[in-house]
C-alpha cells in the first residue's frame, strides 16, 4: 500500500499511546509500519532532500500536531504519552483524527493562527486541507522551482555561442574539482584538434591523470557513431577516461554502448548539465536561502 499521509496517521498514533505508557518515536514508527503493512522499499523512501524517510517525517508530524492540540505530552526527552484529553478523544470512537478535529482545541487554534510578527501573515491558514507535511510541501515547491530554473538555464546554454559554451564547460569542470586551475583548464580545452576530442584536462590539480572531453551544443540526440568516434580517439591516445557533454540527449544505443567498452566514458546530457550548473553555481546564484532548524536537545541538558 502507499505511505499514509500524516493526518491519516494521527489516530493510529493516538491509539498506540492509549496504553498510557511512554513511547519513543522510533518505537511508534516500527509499530505503525506493521499496522499499515509497509514494505522495505516504502520504509526506505526518502524525502527529495534525502535527509529523512517519508514515513518517519509523517509520523513525526502526526505526533507534533497531536501534541499541539494537547492530546499528547512530552514527559522527557525523546518520549511522549497520551493525556486525559487524548483519552477522551479516543473514548468518542472517532473514525479519524485530523486537523479539522484538532481545531476544536484552543491550543491548536493558537498554533494554527500564529502570525509572523514581521509580515503579519497567518501560518497554515488552511491547515485542515493540507495533506503533506511542512517539509514535503517545502521540498515539493523547491523541486518545482529547481526544474523551472534548469529548463531556463538549458535554453540559455543552447542559445549561447560555441566559444561561450566551451568556457562554460571549463568553469563547471573546474568547480567540480577537475582541470586544476581555471587558467590551466582553459588552455587545455579546445586546443586538441584531435578527431573526436575537444580538449584534455587534468583529473586533479597534480595532473596524476587526464580526462578527454567532447562538448556538443546540439539540438538532436547524440547517437552511437559519435560516441564510437570519441571512444576511438581515446583509444588512439591510450586514454582511459572521457566525458561527453551535450545540450541535448543521447540515444539508448549510445548509452548502452558505453557500458560495453573498456574506456570509462561519462555521458552528460542537457538536463544533467543544467542540474550540475545549479549545484555548482555556474550561471545560477542564490536568490533566497531558507534554513530549516530543529531544537538542539543537547543544549537543554543540565549537568
Amino acid at each position: 500500500m502507499s505511505i499514509p499521509d500524516y493526518q491519516t496517521l494521527m489516530l493510529p498514533v493516538l491509539r498506540f499511546a492509549s496504553d498510557k505508557n511512554e513511547h519513543s518515536l522510533h518505537e511508534t514508527i516500527d509499530n505503525l509500519a506493521k499496522e499499515f503493512s509497509l514494505n522495505e522499499n516504502e520504509m526506505q523512501e526518502l524525502l527529495p532532500s534525502g535527509q529523512q524517510t517519508i514515513f518517519h517525517n509523517r509520523v513525526g508530524w502526526a505526533r507534533t500536531y497531536l501534541s499541539k492540540a494537547g492530546l499528547l505530552e512530552t514527559p522527557k526527552r525523546g518520549f511522549f504519552r497520551i493525556t486525559n484529553r487524548g483519552l477522551n478523544v479516543l473514548a468518542e470512537n472517532p473514525v479519524k483524527v485530523d486537523n479539522r478535529i484538532l481545531k476544536q482545541f484552543p491550543e491548536f487554534l493558537e498554533f494554527q493562527n500564529r502570525k509572523n510578527k514581521k509580515t503579519e501573515k497567518t501560518i497554515n491558514e488552511n491547515i485542515e486541507e493540507i495533506q503533506n507535511t511542512p517539509e514535503e510541501s517545502l521540498e515539493t515547491a523547491y523541486q518545482t522551482i529547481r526544474i523551472s530554473l534548469a529548463t531556463e538555464i538549458l535554453e540559455k546554454v543552447k542559445s549561447c555561442s560555441p566559444n561561450f559554451f566551451e568556457r562554460l564547460v571549463v568553469e563547471l569542470l573546474v568547480k567540480m574539482g577537475y582541470g586544476g586551475t581555471l587558467q590551466d583548464a582553459g588552455k587545455a580545452v579546445g586546443k586538441s584538434g584531435d578527431g573526436g576530442i575537444d580538449g584534455i584536462i587534468k583529473e586533479d590539480r597534480l595532473g596524476l591523470d587526464v580526462i578527454y572531453l567532447q562538448a556538443k551544443r546540439w539540438e538532436g540526440n547524440v547517437s552511437r557513431p559519435e560516441i564510437q568516434k570519441f571512444a576511438g580517439a581515446l583509444l588512439g591516445n591510450q586514454a582511459r577516461k572521457g566525458v561527453f557533454i551535450t545540450t541535448s540527449d543521447f540515444t539508448r544505443e549510445a548509452r548502452d554502448y558505453v557500458k560495453t567498452i573498456s574506456s570509462n566514458i561519462i555521458l552528460i546530457d542537457g538536463e544533467e548539465l543544467a542540474e550540475l550548473m545549479i549545484d555548482y553555481n555556474v550561471g545560477a546564484s542564490n536568490a533566497t536561502v531558507y534554513e530549516i532548524k530543529k531544537v538542539d536537545s543537547d543544549y537543554f541538558i543540565e549537568e
